[in-house]
């Protein structure tokens, strides 16, 4: 027993004493456990295992041969012609080559894509790779050995072993094969641990060239981002690898861009050589595409490959028709019109511009639209109808079943988007207007003592408030029907694209608000007068404005004390002559300085009736 162990450690000393940097077997462990499995130990890594699998999980292989410049992504330059297109598309649009944003990334970008990408099968093994080694049975190994200059990695007890040129699939039988001749009853893995790095070249049109390092792992697209990718005079179509001289792959970006075709995407070897040629000829494409781009030709390319590299047309362009804008006739016609899918074949040369339109923009004449209307309220099937182009709101009720029996016509509010946008820029503008005056009438007045400058300044802060308010309402697009009391059907006017019919239930109330007693909606009687709601609210305070009380009936109408044709004179005997309606708002506005441009300048009415804010602003905007 003792001879044994005294062969075995000669053994073990000639193997250190030959390879010292390679494994040598653990005769401690053997010694102490002469009948378990016998283990191979890697010393010079065994050591520093946990540093090495540490390191393993995000090793990364050095980026860059020129120097420790910025690895910071940086904003390409933009050359004349994205300019000219940019400046094209209109103001806050910017047109970009395509494949431009995918060389935005870091120079490290690549680097660690590959290290944590997957060993594929087809890897050859080559000098610098590092293998793991695991095998268990009548042996136990956990190896990490590098392959030398040879091409060789040395297996304690087993010797040198030729790896390099070896399938990643075939390495773990090849191991096996040549460990079976010393062991017997095992069985062995092996992969892959830290990858060698190659070293490249990139020249031609490009943002930075000179010499790279990446994993063994990169392709052609990886080395590509690695260099900040061409240059802005650089072609994205016109790449060339070449390996010894001769060209081994021709690399056209749109292929995995348009089509996601990599095939010519091959993995990069040492000493390789990324030729980047300069720019083809380029055309702007805009407008309604899906893809607003500067492309890059190749060949004798069309209107139709350039639309297909872009995505093609958008949902809502006009797929009957493009412009065109040819250098060589930017002094004559400049932009011609072209028909598609007729003229789509016509060839494109340097410098040509294409704009689709939009099919939306441009709106049709009324009376070729088909109507979307929304009708709500009494009727006998609310909700959303498609009308003819010469429909009528009395179509729009037919198709929505009719009006209930508790339909109050009269007070029907029909609302129209063409007229809340216009009635909002008239009223913005006639606020702007109001602010003006009353600031330069504020700003003219002298005051005469202290109590005097602290009124006006009160006056100066109830401006500012009232101007507030005036802002927090905003016209809803409400159109006045004129319709009678009692009425049951409504005018035959033509109906637009968004109308809103709002047919409500007929009320038993009406609201008086503003300077009296106790505002509140009260109950209506048959035969009530204005005056008898206004009593029921205990009539009008000391500080109202009697001569300017304002009625808004349920159709959106409004009536005023002012109006000489009401026949109100004043409060009293003139009210008690108008008849109360279902859904009438009474408003009692507060007395004003007569001395103030506020009173001359602003009347309720006026607001109310023309830019269609209806009773409910009345909460807002009173005082």
């Amino acid at each position: 027993m003792s001879w044994n162990l005294a062969y075995t450690c000669l053994i073990a000393a000639a193997l250190a004493a030959s390879q010292p940097a390679a494994a040598q077997v653990d005769t401690d462990s053997q010694a102490s456990a002469p009948s378990g499995p016998i283990r191979l130990v890697n010393r010079s890594t065994a050591a520093s295992r946990e540093d090495a699998t540490a390191s393993d999980a995000t090793d990364a292989p050095p980026v860059l041969e020129r120097g420790a410049g910025s690895r910071h992504a940086t904003k390409p330059i933009v050359s004349e012609f994205e300019a000219y297109a940019s400046l094209l598309a209109g103001p806050g649009i910017e047109v970009r080559r395509l494949g431009s944003d995918l060389m935005l990334g870091s120079r490290g970008t690549a680097a660690s894509l590959e290290a944590s990408r997957q060993v594929p099968s087809d890897y050859t093994v080559g000098v610098g790779d590092e293998v793991q080694v695991t095998a268990w049975g009548s042996i136990d190994a956990d190896l990490r050995l590098t392959v030398d200059r040879a091409g060789r990695i040395v297996i304690p007890r087993v010797g040198p072993v030729v790896v390099a040129g070896v399938k990643l699939a075939d390495l773990s039988d090849l191991l096996s094969r040549r460990v079976g001749q010393v062991f017997k009853n095992f069985q062995l893995s092996a992969t892959l641990g830290r990858l060698r790095s190659i070293r490249y070249y990139v020249t031609g049109f490009t943002a930075r060239p000179g010499a790279y390092t990446v994993s063994s792992l990169a392709t052609l697209m990886a080395g590509l981002i690695q260099a900040g990718g061409p240059s802005e005079a650089g072609s994205f179509r016109s790449i060339e690898l070449r390996r010894g001289g001769q060209i081994v792959s021709r690399f056209d970006l749109y292929d995995l861009l348009v089509k996601g075709d990599k095939s010519a995407d091959v993995p990069l070897q040492a000493d390789d050589v990324l030729h980047i040629g300069p720019i083809g000829p380029q055309v702007a494409v805009l407008g309604s595409v899906n893809k607003p781009a500067v492309v890059e030709l190749k060949g004798s390319e069309t209107i139709a490959d350039a639309l297909n590299i872009v995505g093609g047309l958008t949902a809502v362009a006009d797929h009957s028709r493009i412009s065109i804008e040819r250098l060589s006739e930017r002094n004559d016609r400049r932009v011609v019109e072209l028909a598609l899918p007729a003229d789509a074949g016509q060839k494109l040369s340097d410098g040509d511009v294409l704009r689709a339109f939009s099919g939306v923009i441009v709106a049709l004449p009324q009376v070729k639209q088909y109507k979307r209307v929304r009708v709500e309220g009494e009727v006998a099937r609310p909700g959303d109808y498609v009308l003819s182009p010469t429909s009528t709101l009395q179509d729009a009720i037919r198709v929505a079943g009719g009006f209930t029996p508790q339909a109050y016509v009269f007070g029907t509010d029909f609302s129209r988007e063409s007229v809340r946008k216009t009635q909002e820029e008239n009223y913005d503008r006639a606020l702007r207007d109001l602010e003006i005056e009353l600031t330069r009438s504020t700003s003219t007045q002298r005051a005469g003592s202290a109590d005097e400058a602290a009124a006006q300044a009160q006056r100066a802060m109830g401006t500012a408030r009232l101007i507030d308010r005036l802002r927090a309402a905003r016209p809803t697009g409400r159109i006045v029907l004129q319709l009678d009391q009692g009425t049951r059907d409504l005018p035959a006017l033509q109906v637009e694209e968004g109308d809103r019919l709002y047919v409500p239930a007929r009320p038993n109330t009406v609201g008086v608000f503003g300077s009296v007693f106790n505002g509140g909606s009260y109950l209506l009687r048959d035969g009530s007068t204005v005056d008898d709601m206004l009593k029921q609210a205990g009539g009008p305070t000391r500080g109202a404005d009697v001569g300017s009380v304002f009625v808004i009936r349920a159709n959106g109408s409004v009536i005023s004390a002012r109006q000489s044709s009401s026949g109100w004179v004043s409060f009293g005997s003139g009210f008690a002559g108008l008849q109360a309606l279902p859904g009438d708002t009474v408003f009692v506005p507060e007395e004003m300085n007569k001395t103030t441009f506020i009173q001359e300048a602003k009347d309720w009415t006026q607001i109310l009736y023309q830019f269609g804010l209806g009773a409910a602003a009345l909460k807002t905007i009173k005082n």
